[in-house]
């Protein structure tokens, strides 16, 4: 084993023109994070419970698109999705359609922890989110002013689009025909904006044991109900003997690549090494589709690939290694 390692994500797919403040907020928060997980890491916090921790700490900051700050339905409400993996026992977690669960990745854990399911949805885990007593907030907690002008943009452009911050100054500048000239599509539909959605964070503990946990509030204008990758245990997250895998992008391609999960088996089966791993399942698995993802191994390697313009996320080490980064 070569001691712990955390990498944590806050979505794929970036605007090249995001203002330089807004990259240093987002490098701030991720940083905020890795130290976080770092600090826990360092006191033998088991992998599980550093991914919870992490991913709740990003739910909470209305920066990216989890928790609150979640982009909107067509409806104008959020309904988020998250799942946690622990590694050692493929033991797992999965929530989604939550309305006023505060951290959802919470409420995932306790599903894989206090109920005899893998994956409870809509009226059933809000039920189980009020049987669990957790916390529990008004819809309007999750709205923000901001997500709220760029639903106004995806309705007016009939589109749906990747959520995440448009600066304000920029809103102006995005008309209803900006859809019809975008070169990016998800499954046939123009995307107007592409920008990150999703947050994750993936952990291998000194004692080897990988853990992985992702969390999103979706697509802006989706359509009620829509159930993307991040819920779903070998698609957007996984975790096993080798490896833990978090991903984040175009939901429906990663759900037909069975992404997080492509990444363990063909370290296990064709032998490559984490990066190697990676490489090969962004290159070979999305087809035509746009994803990243990050990746830890049990010997405390960290990894992360994407066929994006940039992914928001980190890396620490036991060794002492950092990295924050944006672009290639």
């Amino acid at each position: 084993m070569g001691g712990w390692a955390i990498a944590v994500h806050g979505g794929a797919g970036v605007d090249p023109n995001l203002p330089q403040e807004r990259q240093e907020e987002a490098k701030k928060l991720l940083t905020r994070c890795l130290h976080l997980g770092i600090s826990a890491l360092r006191s033998n916090t088991p992998s599980i419970d550093v991914v919870e921790l992490v991913v709740r700490e990003l739910e909470t900051d209305p920066l990216f698109n989890s928790g609150r700050g979640s982009a909107l339905t067509e409806n104008g409400t959020v309904e988020m999705e998250a799942s946690i993996m622990d590694g050692p026992k493929r033991r797992c977690g999965a929530v989604s359609g939550l309305t006023t669960v505060k951290n959802p990745i919470s409420l995932a854990r306790l599903v894989m922890e206090k109920s005899p399911h893998s994956y409870l949805a809509f009226s059933g885990a809000e039920e189980f989110a009020r049987q669990q007593g957790v916390e529990l907030v008004d819809n309007g907690y999750f709205i923000t002013e901001e997500n709220e002008g760029m639903l106004k943009l995806a309705k007016e452009a009939n589109s749906i689009l990747f959520d995440y911050r448009i600066p304000a100054a920029g809103l102006e500048s995005c008309s209803a025909g900006a859809a019809a000239d975008s070169p990016l599509v998800m499954n046939g539909l123009p995307i107007s904006i592409y920008a990150p959605e999703t947050v994750g964070c993936v952990v291998v503990d000194s004692e080897g044991r990988c853990a992985a946990a992702t969390s999103t509030g979706g697509l802006m204008n989706k359509k009620s109900g829509r159930i993307g990758d991040s819920p779903l245990i070998g698609s957007g997250t996984y975790a096993g003997d080798l490896c833990g895998i978090s991903c984040t992008g175009e939901g429906e391609a990663i759900i037909r690549g069975t992404l997080a999960r492509d990444v363990a088996a063909v370290m296990e089966y064709k032998g490559l090494d984490l990066q190697g791993a990676v490489d090969f399942v962004v290159k070979e698995r999305l087809d035509e589709g746009k994803a990243g993802l990050i990746a830890v191994s049990r010997d405390g390697e960290v990894a992360c690939g994407f066929n994006t313009n940039g992914m928001f996320r980190g890396f620490a080490t036991e060794d002492g290694f950092m990295e924050v980064g944006i672009w290639e």
